[in-house]
């Protein structure tokens, strides 16, 4: 795929971020993963994230990661960007590289490392030796242990020509505004923290056009109205989504950790599109966060109608 048609999609519209489908046995599930990137392939999405973090990129295996990667590959094909992930260890990522690569991905989403503190200038290195051992376009996630400044990401940014993205997983707006600033349309800029809608307004101010959405999952037609009222300027709209929906649903995901994986799993659950349990160490919401969660979902269906 042309690069340029992928910065163009990165840069404006929706990017969607698939959940991983696994049966009752904890499998990951090809037939109903690759039935669910159809779905997601219908909406008015600008790209598709496949094995992210909404996707559990953490808990698969390499194996399954490859299934993945090829099922995407057949069912999206050329009709939009896919991008998958990479990371854990640099030998893993640049092993994981080279089968997106193989399997037809258009790009890769550059997690950050696992575990272990990271000064700035080993991160860099990490980095920009994954960067340089793939001749993909590379995205990288500015989050958890992983976090760069300006200073860093203009480094990399200079060293490495097939780093094209930068998504925000911190939403520290004066660090990400002072990375724009300084590094600036060389890069094409992601707002990547979870529930991304909840500071949309924000990301938008200082240029971030679009955002990773993860309840798109299971409230599809509000994740568009949201992001198409964002875009055209309606601030009633964004507002009342934001108050009745989003805060809620960000309140209900703060009970408990890795909800904001979890609650999307049993979105998908409650609107006849499941894709299983999530993998331990997350675990699924009781029976009254659902039920908070179902009528969170009814709401969405009256917003999307605005």
């Amino acid at each position: 795929m042309n690069l340029q048609k992928i910065i163009d999609a990165l840069g404006n519209g929706l990017l969607s971020f698939p959940i991983t489908d696994m049966d009752s046995a904890g499998n990951f599930d090809q037939k109903s993963y690759e039935n669910r990137l159809e779905w997601f392939s219908s909406k008015e999405i600008s790209s598709v994230f496949v094995a992210g973090g909404t996707g559990e990129f953490f808990s698969l295996s390499k194996e399954e990661y490859g299934q993945i990667i090829q099922s995407a590959a057949k069912v999206v094909g050329e009709r939009l960007p896919v991008i998958s992930s990479v990371g854990r260890s640099i030998p893993e990522a640049i092993e994981f590289a080279k089968m997106a690569k193989d399997a037809g991905m258009h790009a890769l989403l550059l997690m950050p490392p696992y575990l272990t503190g990271c000064p700035k200038d080993g991160l860099v290195k990490y980095a920009e030796t994954i960067m340089n051992n793939t001749s993909l376009p590379v995205i990288y996630y500015n989050r958890g242990n992983g976090i760069l400044s300006a200073p860093e990401i203009k480094e990399l940014a200079d060293k490495c020509e097939n780093f094209i993205g930068l998504k925000d997983g911190t939403g520290n707006m004066q660090e990400l505004n002072d990375i724009i600033k300084t590094v600036g349309d060389r890069l094409v800029y992601i707002g990547g923290v979870p529930t991304a809608e909840i500071i949309s307004e924000a990301y938008l101010a200082i240029g971030v056009n679009t955002y990773s959405s993860a309840v798109f999952n299971f409230v599809p037609d509000l994740a568009i109205r949201f992001y198409k009222a964002l875009r055209a300027g309606e601030k009633e709209i964004v507002t009342q989504i934001i108050k009745e929906f989003f805060i809620p649903f960000v309140n209900l995901r703060s009970k408990k950790s890795g909800y904001a994986v979890s609650l999307i799993k049993e979105g998908a659950k409650l609107i006849g599109q499941s894709a299983g349990d999530v993998r331990a160490p997350l675990v699924m919401p009781n029976t009254e966060e659902s039920k908070t969660l179902e009528a969170l979902i009814s709401k969405a269906k009256e917003l999307s109608k605005r």
